[in-house]
């Protein structure tokens, strides 16, 4: 496909999901219509739709308007890519602009445009970051690393950046975390190698990493929110741990046994009703629902469908977590609480809530982890019961 063809398949695809249509559903519906495509025109044409995602209304306010065209305008402006060779009309290209299609040059002056956030959730954001929230805001409309574990029980880093530079990718250490790397180029090699098949890395963020490596040592260990597995492994990397792995949706880890015979880790998946039967456990990890504020360059749709109610929903459902999880922690172990959110009533008020419900907990330990060029927004706290 040229250029050009590629904005107007990223047109497309924009217009279908201001229709309703999820990104990924919009993009696998245009893949599926669209056979001729190659790899690297799907790349490109994802990497425009998730950028206009990231910064849409400062799109929409350049390019004047919300339509895919509109907002591709814009989004090639923030860009500084020639948008007149783009919407040339030659071939599948855009047609050319008109006189009232002309980008808008001038920056908008609210502050919700120039940090892309919806208007609702600008004080929150504020109150939770301080000084750090315009720092933040910016951090959300740029991409985020790509990141590695290396799996310590099969390998070494030294051993694991040798190993992927012979396959055509190249890293660096990350200093969020031991075990991470971030991809300096090649990533899109990553899945087929056989560093990757072979079980010695696994895509995880840095700071979900460092998530892990806060947590104390224990010997029997439950990931009690585990999604995909991605802590349960780690942890099953890093102990010689006794590690459970549940979630309230088993969907969400259909593909848990097969990531962990890749590692080499042995993780026991456990249901709802097996779960209490199989306590107590030395460390409760609850890794919970969230709004996924931390981690919204990634997943950008998340702070457009996010409303008020649905934020205030996701808050009792942390406070119902913390309260059903504490029940399965031992006498003498950890109850951990995370969330990949910056939010702080999604945080340090869900910690206080808890202390004020059970007073028999205290929390030793909280960190937050920045959205930075090494990894997402995260927060974590430990509890233990008072003595």
């Amino acid at each position: 496909m040229m250029p050009g063809a590629r904005v107007a398949a990223a047109i497309e695809i924009l217009d279908d999901i201001a229709q309703g249509l999820a990104a990924e559903q919009a993009l696998t519906r245009w893949a599926r219509r669209s056979r001729f495509a190659g790899s690297k025109d799907r790349a490109a044409i994802r990497d425009y739709v998730f950028d206009v995602m990231r910064c849409k209304r400062s799109a929409a306010h350049h390019g004047r308007g919300e339509t895919g065209r509109a907002l591709m305008i814009g989004l090639l402006f923030i860009q500084g890519s020639d948008i007149d060779a783009l919407f040339n009309g030659e071939g599948h290209a855009p047609k050319p602009l008109d006189d009232t299609e002309k980008p808008l040059t001038t920056t908008a002056e609210d502050r919700g445009t120039r940090w892309n956030l919806p208007d609702w959730i600008l004080p929150e954001f504020t109150a939770s970051l301080g000084d750090e929230a315009e720092q933040t805001a910016d951090a959300l409309q740029s991409r985020a690393p790509v990141c590695l574990r290396v799996n310590t029980a099969k390998t070494d880093v030294v051993s694991v950046r040798r190993a992927l530079l012979e396959e055509g990718v190249d890293t660096a250490p990350n200093p969020l975390a031991s075990t991470a790397l971030t991809v300096l180029s090649g990533e899109r090699k990553i899945r087929n190698s056989q560093t990757y098949l072979d079980g010695l890395v696994e895509l995880q963020d840095a700071a979900s990493q460092a998530v892990v490596e806060c947590l104390p040592s224990a010997n029997r260990v439950l990931d009690y929110c585990a999604g995909g597995g991605g802590k349960a492994l780690a942890l099953a990397a890093r102990d010689a741990a006794e590690v459970f792995a549940h979630d309230i949706d088993p969907r969400r880890m259909s593909d848990l046994p097969v990531r962990a015979a890749r590692a080499g880790a042995l993780v026991t998946v456990l249901s709802s009703a097996a779960v209490s039967s199989a306590a107590p456990f030395d460390l409760v990890l609850c890794d919970a629902p969230c709004s996924g504020s931390g981690s919204w360059r990634r997943a950008a749709e998340g702070k457009w469908s996010l409303t008020q109610d649905k934020l205030n929903d996701l808050n009792d459902v942390q406070d119902g977590i913390l309260s059903d999880a504490a029940a399965l922690v031992a006498g003498d172990g950890t109850l951990a609480y995370a969330t990949c959110s910056v939010l702080k009533c999604e945080n340090e008020a869900r910690i206080t809530a808890f202390l004020k419900r059970h007073s028999g907990w205290k929390q030793d330990f909280s960190r937050r982890f920045e959205v930075d060029a090494h990894g997402d927004g995260f927060f974590v706290a430990h509890l233990t019961r008072v003595k």
